[in-house]
């Protein structure tokens, strides 16, 4: 069912906003704002100014806020204000205490920010965040574990008791193992592939001296490997020592080159 309303909207000013509504604690970016020491870093960053010359510059939250928000959105200077100012969260991050319509500051400073936060105050920043991260992480996995191991009561005030049950039997045999059996004829497979590299690798060192690269059959062992590989349950063992052969008999090097070709080391 649909039922068609009033599609026609009062001016932007009449819009009703909850009243009386404050941010959301589980906002990511009040979160956030809870991680960044802000206060530790302020001194450092106010002794670049004079105390008596010029006119105030933007607080050290504001900078530092800005940049963050304009890295993580992803955002050109231009729309990393536009941001700011269309949205309450990110005025709360970057230190107001009220939302304002009005941008806190133009494009054109962010260039200062970058300039002012170097890069080893901006490390350190980043350390401490870290740092103070994990800890909450720790106090967090403290106070799991403390509720876990509290036992529970009843009414009465008793410890519950909790008796067995019965067994659980677990059955793994439908766990998948990257696992090969020794008898596998994959295991020869794979031993020929890396014997092929290995000699085509000694072929490099030596290629001026041969007219050409000595015949190792590996399309043919490839082509035996896959027939035999296909049979699957009807492998039996005369097929299966056929197929050893097949990938383990190569021709030796030509006889001209012998004594050059064992004289190959790997490099």
């Amino acid at each position: 069912m649909y039922r068609i309303t009033n599609t026609s909207q009062e001016k932007a000013e009449d819009f009703e906003l909850t009243s009386g509504s404050g941010l959301s604690s589980e906002n990511r970016w009040v979160k956030l704002a809870k991680l960044i020491p802000w206060s530790d870093f302020e001194a450092e960053y106010a002794s670049q100014f004079s105390s008596k010359m010029g006119a105030p510059a933007k607080p050290f939250r504001m900078a530092l806020g800005a940049l963050i928000i304009k890295e993580r959105l992803g955002t050109s200077d231009e729309e990393t204000v536009e941001q700011i100012r269309e949205n309450p969260y990110l005025q709360y991050f970057i230190g107001l205490t009220e939302y304002s319509n009005q941008a806190p500051f133009e494009a054109s400073m962010l260039v200062y920010f970058r300039k002012r936060l170097n890069r080893e105050l901006v490390a350190k920043i980043n350390e401490q965040i870290v740092l103070k991260r994990q800890s909450r992480k720790k106090e967090a996995q403290k106070e799991k574990k403390k509720q876990e191991t509290k036992p529970s009561n009843t009414e009465e005030g008793e410890p519950l008791s909790h008796k067995n049950q019965g067994k659980l039997i677990l059955d793994a045999t439908c766990t998948p193992a990257d696992i090969s059996y020794p008898t596998d004829i994959k295991l020869l497979n794979q031993a020929r592939e890396q014997t092929e590299k290995i000699l085509d690798r000694l072929y490099e060192q030596v290629r001026d001296k041969f007219d050409r690269k000595p015949r190792t059959y590996r399309q043919k062992a490839r082509k035996d490997y896959l027939a035999i590989s296909t049979l699957d349950n009807n492998l039996n063992g005369g097929n299966l020592r056929n197929g050893f052969v097949s990938q383990t008999a190569s021709p030796s090097p030509p006889k001209t080159a012998q004594s050059n070709w064992e004289t190959v080391s790997l490099s």
